[in-house]
């Protein structure tokens, strides 16, 4: 079974669950210390591409080279994303010289309801139809808004996913642009699969994934397999990368629980045990055997 990217319930339940956990807008161990924004160490090209907007006109990566961009993937249905809209239209004005925003919509398929949406809401950035294949070389888009922010040179150096706080978009804005951000700390991480699923090879810990029980060594071997095995939900993924992109998934979620019991259970002892001819023994066996102990 193939998995396919634009079915719109599975999007929407996905935003719904995205609502109910969203992560905070700025990291921080505890509220009353400094605020920190994260930006991927090493960062990754964006994947190019070449889309005709809802105007006609061309929508590309190259169009917008040297400055930083704001890549909105959205639905028109997605009530988060339009209530996010208001918020991107401001920040393209007010650093229209130095950011561009790109729409790229999800599962519309009447570019007419697009265009009259577009003309409602006065959006002021270029919007275009996303192709399946676009959305798979960003990561599949499982839930809706995810926003990509690159920087001036074209590379993705942060990911989110939900409706978030438009002071997160525009401190990392004006951080990539060198311009004061108050006392906000600017920390760097590297990307283990949150951003692109390609790099769920580096990661050390899987979402909903128990391994405190695993020695070092049995940890190495694990994430060997849970990137060497793939998942049979039909999303075409690794085990690591599923748990990743849906950590509802039951099916990687039972693959790798397998995998972790094996590595951890004991081996078989019943070669050791004395047999039954050779054991010594004990006047109480045939009246009253031993209670299994607790």
């Amino acid at each position: 079974m193939k998995l396919h990217f634009h079915r719109s319930a599975l999007l929407r339940y996905s935003v719904t669950s995205l609502l109910l956990c969203a992560a905070p807008s700025f990291v921080s161990a505890q509220e009353d210390q400094q605020p920190i924004i994260r930006f991927v160490r090493n960062p990754d090209p964006a994947p190019d591409f070449k889309l005709a907007g809802i105007d006609g006109k061309p929508v590309t990566l190259a169009d917008s080279k040297g400055k930083v961009i704001l890549l909105n993937f959205w639905a028109t249905w997605c009530g988060p994303c339009r209530a996010e809209i208001p918020d991107l239209i401001e920040l393209q004005n007010k650093y229209k010289d130095h950011l561009q925003i790109l729409g790229l919509v999800v599962d519309d398929d009447d570019p007419d309801t697009i265009k009259k949406f577009v003309g409602k809401f006065h959006i002021n950035y270029p919007v275009a139809l996303a192709t399946d294949d676009l959305r798979l070389e960003y990561g599949g888009i499982p839930a809706l808004p995810t926003s990509f922010v690159l920087d001036a040179e074209g590379r993705v150096v942060q990911k989110h996913e939900g409706l978030r706080d438009p002071v997160l978009y525009e401190t990392e804005i004006r951080s990539l642009l060198g311009l004061p951000i108050g006392d906000i700390k600017v920390e760097t991480f590297e990307d283990t699969g949150e951003i692109f699923l390609k790099h769920a090879d580096r990661a050390s810990q899987l979402p909903g994934v128990d391994l405190s029980k695993l020695t070092p060594e049995q940890k190495t071997v694990a994430f060997h397999k849970f990137n060497a095995n793939s998942c049979t939900c039909g999303c075409n993924f690794t085990l690591a990368q599923c748990r990743i992109y849906d950590r509802n998934c039951k099916v990687s979620q039972a693959a790798i629980g397998k995998i972790i019991a094996a590595i951890i259970a004991p081996p078989h002892a019943s070669a050791a045990a004395p047999s039954p001819s050779t054991a010594p023994a004990s006047p109480a066996a045939s009246t009253s055997p031993e209670k299994p102990r607790r």
